[in-house]
């Protein structure tokens, strides 16, 4: 009896086998009923692209899926999105026109100001994040207004071609005033320009609009992932490319500087741009702050998925919800993503 106790103790005090992970496994219920991180529509922000016309929905090559839409088309896009439960969606605008400032971006008819009116008139429930940058407006197709001899803010002591930061606050600030106009929720300053949040923040308060949101992209990093959305958005650099303001990939630290500064000006929530490669930084910015957190599932990353998926080499369906279940596993609170739709249907089977 002694030997038989004695025997049972051991066994009891062992990690194996008194203690067995896989008995949570045995079954598709147990596995859902221990389940950590669960998706749900709630999740989501549908990144869709406006242009000007009608009953347009243009394809986009690169993005299997995806397309440009005009605003007719996009307010029927936008209720089928609501009819799957997705709260919110965020605007890219092409213009007809581009110059060297982007105006089309402050102009309150301009395409993202009256694709929002549209949307809020149509969908009043949808949250409308307007992204708030300059590289689809602009004819050089940089996030600002460029140093250029001969321009009205040329500034002799900074390279040619160099993005001036502080003229950029300004057209920033007055930007994100017309878009909240027309009925914008969230601005969402996207070009990593530095005192880009306290530039719009202010503009938005002394204006009225101190209930608008900011969802900082505060931690965007120059990335190879973003080839198709440069063929969506129609905004490839005219030359170099945006390593001059986007974050150098290989840095970590100065991600959680960048993240520290947007917090102080008045950030409401917080992104991180790519989502996969930089899981890392988002567990970081999670571990470090209490505010909301998002992750932008970029158009790269959506790419590669679909032409693995059309080469056989994957299940499109799997591979595809892993992939936003690691963005919220690593701490997103929200994640922009192009499988929106999709994700919302495959979890519903």
């Amino acid at each position: 009896m002694d030997t038989l106790k004695k025997t049972s103790q051991q066994a009891i005090s062992a990690a194996y086998p008194a203690m067995r992970p896989r008995r949570l496994r045995r079954t598709e219920t147990l596995r859902r009923m221990v389940r950590e991180i669960i998706l749900t529509p709630d999740d989501f922000i549908y990144p869709l692209f406006v242009r000007p016309g009608k009953d347009i929905r243009k394809p986009i090559a690169s993005m299997p899926g995806q397309y440009q839409f005009s605003v007719d088309t996009l307010v029927t896009e936008i209720k089928d999105a609501a009819s799957l439960g997705i709260p919110a969606v965020v605007l890219f605008g092409i213009p007809d026109e581009k110059d060297a400032c982007g105006h089309d971006n402050s102009n309150p008819n301009g395409i993202v100001p009256t694709a929002i009116r549209a949307i809020k008139d149509a969908v009043p429930e949808m949250i409308v994040i307007s992204d708030m940058c300059f590289c689809e407006y602009t004819n050089h197709g940089h996030c600002g207004i460029i140093n250029t001899p001969g321009d009205t803010h040329y500034t002799p002591n900074l390279p040619e071609g160099y993005l001036l930061n502080d003229a950029t606050l300004d057209i920033l600030g007055e930007a994100s005033v017309v878009h909240a106009q027309a009925g914008a929720d969230i601005i969402a300053p996207s070009g990593m320009i530095d005192g880009m949040v306290g530039a719009i923040r202010g503009a938005l308060d002394v204006n009225g609009f101190d209930h608008i949101s900011i969802m900082s992209y505060a931690a965007k990093y120059a990335s190879g992932f973003y080839g198709p959305f440069r063929d969506a958005a129609e905004s490839p650099p005219q030359f170099g490319d945006r390593s001059q303001y986007q974050m150098d990939p290989a840095n970590k630290r100065e991600a959680l500087k960048e993240i520290a500064l947007d917090v102080a000006e008045g950030a409401d929530m917080l992104m991180v741009k790519p989502a996969m490669p930089y899981l890392d930084i988002l567990a970081a910015m999670r571990a470090e702050y209490d505010l909301p957190t998002a992750a932008y599932q970029v158009s790269g990353e959506y790419a590669m998925l679909h032409a693995a998926a059309a080469n056989g080499w994957l299940d499109l369906p799997r591979c595809a919800l892993e992939s936003l279940t690691s963005i919220k596993r690593a701490g997103a609170d929200m994640i922009l993503t192009y499988f929106a739709k999709d994700a919302v249907r495959w979890l519903n089977g």
